[in-house]
């Protein structure tokens, strides 16, 4: 298992624990549960570039997933009540769709690679049956 496929999991994972936090808690609550979940989206972004195999696409989605768990930090401390309950809710789903771009752009490298095999493997395979 690739660490793109297991990093854009647990990012999926957290976008949905802060999307589900956003409507669950008080908007206080929800609050600084987004600000750790940032602050460690941040961490987990950050160490994943030492994997130098990433990609171009990946690192990409990376930035960005960085750049938002900047921003709900920042969000989390500034504002309050009903603003900070939708904004928890949208960063949520951000880091949802950034996730699921990622895992696509995982499988479709994955499924390129596997294809341009496939050929490569069914000419050995019957030529040496015929």
């Amino acid at each position: 298992m690739s660490l793109r496929f297991v990093t854009n999991v647990v990012l999926m994972l957290a976008g949905g624990l802060i999307v589900v936090c956003s409507q669950a808690f008080s908007a206080g609550l929800a609050g600084w549960i987004a600000f750790g979940i940032g602050l460690g989206i941040l961490a987990m972004v950050g160490a994943a570039q030492l994997d130098r195999s990433r990609g171009w696409a990946q690192e990409g989605l990376d930035g960005l997933a960085g750049g938002l768990a900047i921003w709900t930090v920042i969000a989390a401390v500034v504002f309050s009540g009903s603003p900070l309950t939708w904004l928890v809710f949208a960063e949520g789903l951000g880091f949802v769709g950034l996730a699921l771009v990622g895992i696509v752009a995982h499988e479709l490298s994955t499924e390129r690679v596997v294809h341009s095999l496939a050929p490569a493997l069914d000419s050995e395979r019957y030529g040496h049956a015929a």
